[in-house]
């Protein structure tokens, strides 16, 4: 029998220092690319969006590829990249951690909408904001200072 599985997670990162550099210009380019680094590690990216100083993914895992290993790919190859395209960022890196968080196949038609309206999400809402309410919702305890990393 072949293996059949359907990991979904809703992943969040930050730029370092939550410094906002992904211009509108940087997130046209940026998201398909990211989208791209999935296809290429046997990952489907159902959406990708954020805004200028983070990132929201939605993405389903092979059985083959932890989650880890996800965020390792998708963070250090973007990163490669935006070094390379950008030369403006050299010194561009993401934050250390991320934020994932499984979603039911009930939930990505909201995640995905959730993901593509980061921009009207953001004019009233902070990124931390937004990573304490998903904490709090998973039940997650956290540590405030480790939110401003």
């Amino acid at each position: 029998m072949h293996t059949f599985t359907n990991s979904l997670f809703h992943c969040a990162w930050s730029t370092k220092g939550r410094q906002p550099v992904l211009t509108p210009e940087i997130q046209a380019r940026l998201w398909p690319y990211i989208g791209g680094i999935a296809r290429a590690n046997k990952m489907n990216a159902l959406a990708v969006g954020g805004f200028t100083d983070h990132v929201h993914v939605l993405i389903s895992l092979p059985a083959t590829i932890s989650l880890s290993k996800t965020l390792q790919l998708l963070k250090g190859n973007s990163s490669k990249w935006l070094h390379e395209e950008f030369k403006d960022l050299w010194s561009f890196s993401w934050q250390e951690g991320y934020g994932a968080f499984s979603i039911g196949i009930s939930g990505v038609e909201d995640t995905k909408k959730y993901i593509a309206s980061q921009a009207e999400h953001h004019r009233q809402k902070t990124f931390v904001e937004e990573l304490k309410t998903f904490l709090e919702k998973h039940g997650h305890a956290y540590d405030e200072r480790d939110l401003c990393k």
